[in-house]
């Protein structure tokens, strides 16, 4: 399975207080679960900085992995990037190949 990042910048309307943010993300992942089956969630993080959460997908799927990022885009009134990830001992093993 391929591993896939969603970076996501929520808009400053997103929720009216800060305590509303786990009904929204709630919904939010509810929603992919339904509409993106081949899309497996690993994990997610609260960061600072440019993005207010990563999350860390798996799927086969990229296309379900797009339709997740534009559920998170649309519904949970967020901007998203979405990056194809590759594990370090992986990357690394390919470059030393001849």
């Amino acid at each position: 399975m391929a591993t896939y990042v969603i970076l996501s910048r929520l808009a400053p309307d997103a929720v009216a207080d800060p305590k509303q943010f786990k009904k929204l993300a709630d919904e939010v992942s509810t929603k992919i679960e339904k509409q993106c089956p081949k899309v497996k969630w690993k994990d997610s993080y609260a960061t600072l900085g440019r993005f207010d959460v990563v999350d860390i997908v798996e799927s086969d799927d990229p296309k379900e992995v797009e339709k997740a990022a534009m559920i998170i885009r649309s519904y949970g009134h967020a901007s998203t990037e979405t990056l194809a990830a590759t594990p370090w001992k992986e990357f690394v093993s390919y470059l030393s190949r001849d």
